[in-house]
């Protein structure tokens, strides 16, 4: 399997990350009404940090193996980003709407996590987008 793919792994993870996050944006557009607040913003569907991780470790299964030592390392770094995602980022959002309410002088940003749903839909929208990416550069 020697062809631009392999030459040039990382292209497909970053490509899905950005995709992500433009779906992410036309995705608030049209459920809600509102557009969101910027690209590479925290939270929102899918999870752009969940499709990245999840695109990095199907290229590296397909490249090196699901066997191989830096699969393994890949596996254990997107359960840190998916874990991070629904519960550690989210709560420190929720945690940021109280003390917005408490004080009136700093804004602190609550939209640091996402759902489980969000998670999930970004990995699903990575392993979908890799293979497209691995179907069309293979």
């Amino acid at each position: 399997m020697h062809s631009f793919f392999s030459s040039y792994l990382f292209i497909i993870p970053l490509f899905v990350g950005l995709l992500a996050e433009v779906t992410k944006i036309l995705m608030e557009g049209i459920t809600k009404g509102t557009w969101h607040e910027g690209i590479f913003r925290s939270g929102g569907m899918p999870s752009s940090h969940s499709a990245l991780v999840t695109s990095l470790l199907i290229v590296v299964g397909k490249k090196l193996g699901v066997g191989s030592t830096e699969f393994a390392i890949g596996i254990v770094f997107a359960c840190i980003v998916w874990y991070d995602a629904v519960s550690s980022r989210r709560a420190i959002g929720e945690q940021a709407k109280v003390l917005n309410r408490l004080q009136h002088w700093e804004h602190f940003s609550e939209r640091l996590g996402h759902s489980l749903r969000q998670v999930i839909g970004g990995i699903v929208f990575g392993t979908v987008v890799t293979y497209l990416g691995i179907w069309m550069l293979g």
